[in-house]
Parts: structure tokens; sequence; C-alpha cells
């Protein structure tokens, strides 16, 4: 396995693009992305839980029913979502992109991020939609990770190689999340593409099971999103064997896509609103893993705990109070908790108890833009992780007039 630049493009066969189009009023931010792939692909995707959702993902869901792709279109500025006319919106849009790649538009996912509850123009995105096309390269991930951008600060792509058959496989992302992100498909737009031969239901698979220890366990702020959704494509270019059956072949496709999507989880919770340390939450020694998941999140999404984060403050009885009414099952009189970083490790409570520490030493660690808080629970071998980010005034400045 090994990592490798090129995002969404570092798979044979796909093509990227970026434009401005107009939904957004500043001229020098991409509005509208694409991401094609030379043959019809393999087709999975996962959405949020939300009950509000958006009419691209409706659309969407009703596309990938037959386990088939081959583009998919993106606007960010607007959600597109509880709109009357949304899902007209959303099939038009699928209806000017396949129009314009010679393509049916049952092949192609929609999605839109933005500002919820506010009509979306068609006018730009079909004024768009042929400069679009005439910006797809097989090395603009970049392009197309620009596009979708919100109130994110950084793009964010991530891709690796890894072999099936003896064929040289690729997998690669972009992704698009700073703010109304929580766990339960968290708040994001994910955008996956690979090379490698694989069925669509294997591909479902693969994908729904990943989400449960990757991106639903991501928190910024503890808002679900009604737009999040992660689309994966598979052209089976690279040329392997077709995976069909879980075997090690499907465990190694296994690991190429948790490894970028775990990248892409850090950069989410890092990149949060406002943010200016990423969060990660490392819980072992628990009786199972619901528990080790369940303790993860309550942690990470304690706005205490975002909040002495950011103040650099050792409070370490913020961290078993979120494991406390967390709702899993522990003895918190066996709780162990740490904190580290590029500056070190210290430990604060020993046996669900305070130990003397240096404050001082506490607070360099916490001073770091990565820190890791340690849980060990003391009751079995489970684990798991969780990511986050801490609590700023930045946030609530972000979030106070986000649609005025």
């Amino acid at each position: 396995m090994k990592q490798i630049t090129g995002g969404v493009c570092a798979a044979q066969g796909f093509k990227a693009a970026g434009v401005h189009c107009g939904i957004r009023k500043n001229q020098t931010k991409r509005d509208l992305a694409l991401i094609v792939s030379d043959c019809p692909a393999s087709a999975a995707a996962v959405y949020t839980t939300n009950l509000v959702k958006g009419a691209p993902l409706l659309v969407t869901k009703e596309h990938l029913a037959d386990g088939k792709a081959q583009a998919i279109l993106c606007n960010s500025g607007n959600a597109n979502t509880c709109n009357a006319d949304g899902p007209q919106i959303a099939k038009e849009m699928c209806q000017l992109a396949a129009d314009q790649l010679g393509i049916a538009p049952e092949d192609v996912a929609v999605a839109s991020t933005g500002v919820i509850g506010q009509p979306l123009n068609l006018a730009p995105i079909a004024a768009g939609m042929a400069p679009l096309a005439a910006d797809l390269g097989y090395e603009n991930s970049l392009h197309a990770a620009m596009a979708i951008m919100t109130t994110d600060t950084i793009a964010k792509e991530a891709a690796v190689e890894f072999t099936l058959s003896g064929k040289t496989c690729h997998l690669g992302g972009i992704a698009k999340g700073s703010g109304m992100i929580h766990p339960n498909m968290a708040t994001m737009l994910v955008f996956l593409t690979t090379d490698a031969a694989i069925s669509s239901e294997l591909l479902h698979k693969a994908l729904s099971t990943d989400v449960q220890s990757t991106f639903n366990m991501v928190s910024v702020d503890g808002d679900t999103s009604t737009n999040d959704m992660v689309v994966i494509l598979a052209n089976g270019l690279a040329g392997n064997a077709p995976v069909t059956e879980e075997n090690e072949e499907f465990a190694v496709f296994m690991k190429a896509l948790n490894t970028v999507t775990m990248q892409l989880c850090r950069m989410l919770a890092g990149d949060g609103e406002g943010a200016t340390r990423l969060l990660e939450c490392r819980v072992q020694g628990a009786a199972d893993l619901a528990t080790a998941r369940t303790v993860a999140k309550a942690v990470i999404c304690s706005s205490l705990v975002k909040a002495a984060m950011f103040g650099a403050d050792a409070n370490w009885g913020r961290v078993l109070c979120a494991i406390g009414y967390s709702g899993a099952v522990v003895d918190v009189q066996k709780v162990d908790v740490a904190f580290a970083s590029a500056a070190g490790r210290i430990e604060v409570c020993k046996d669900g108890a305070g130990i003397p520490f240096s404050e001082e030493y506490a607070k360099e660690i916490l001073l770091k833009d990565e820190i890791e808080i340690q849980v060990n629970l003391h009751m079995g071998e489970a684990e798991s992780t969780a990511w986050g980010c801490d609590l700023t005034y930045d946030y609530v400045k972000i979030n106070g007039d986000y649609r005025t």
C-alpha cells in the first residue's frame, strides 16, 4: 500500500473538472465540479441519516439503484434542500451533464452543498456546463476538490496504490466538510474513485462497512447535515480479476479504501469551522467495539472538551464527564486518561481519579496543532478512534451570519 498524489484522478480513466459558473457571488471561487469515468463503473453510496435529505441525495439514490454510474456532478453555494422543485432541478442537472458527456442521465450522481432552503437557479449551471466539460482533465482533481468547498479552508485529496491479482490498482478521493459535521454520516461530501474491478454489491459492502469506523466517527459541531453523501465509482480499468467475493483480495481493497478515508477524515476534522487544532480520541481496553465507539464519540463531541482543547487546558474531568453520560457501560474506577502531541505525552487520570502532573508541560502538549486524547477503559481488548476539533470563537462568527 503506497500513498500517492492525484485525488480522484489517481485511478486510471477518471477525469475531473471544476469551474466558477455563478452560483456563488465570489467569482474567484469554483462552484461546479464534475468527475467522469472513461467507461461505465460499478457504483455505491451512503447517505445522511437526517430525515431531511437534500433533493440531490434522493435523485442519486434512484440513479444508483442499478449499481452503475459514470459521472458525478456537484455544485457548491446552494444545498438544493427543502425546495419544492428540488428533485426536478437535481434531475435537470443530471440531464445537462449527460447531454454534454453523451451518456444517460441515470448514469450521473448529483450532489449539492451550501445554504439550505434557497431555490437553486439552474441557469448558471446550464451556462457553465460547456466550460466545465472543457476543463475535464486527467490531472484536474484539485479543480473539483476546490469547486465543492464551502467554508472549507483547504482542498482535501488523498490516494493510494495497491495490488490485486498481480495488477497495480489505485484508489483516490476528494472531500468537503468544515461545519455541520456529526456522526451518522458525518456531514460532508466525499467522492471516491478506483480503477479496481469489483462488483457493485461488494463495493457497497466495503463502503457501508468502512464509514462506520471513519466518516461516522468524525464530529465538528454536533449537527448532522441534510446533504451528507459518500459516492464511490469503480471502473475496472486496472485489469485485475474482478473482486466478487469476500476473500483476501477484498480485504486488500478494504485496506486501500480505509487508508484513503482515514486521511480524509483527519483533513475534515482538522479543517472544522474556526478550528485551530485537530483532536483524535483513541479509546482502548473496551469490552466491545460498540462501547469503544460510543466512548470515543462522546469525548470528541463534548463542547466542554472541545473548548478546553482550544484553551490548551488539561481539564481531564470533562473527558470523564463525557464518558459518564455516553451511555456506554464502563467501570469509571478503571479509566485512565492521557494527552499526547508532538510535544510529548502526559498522564492526567488513573483509575478514574486525578494524579499529580505538570500543568505547564500539559499546556505545552496541548498547544500543538494535533492533540491525541488517550482513554483506556481496562475492560477488554476492543478499541476505536474518533476525530474532531476544538471549539473556538470563530465557529460562532462563521455560523452567526452564514446565510446573510
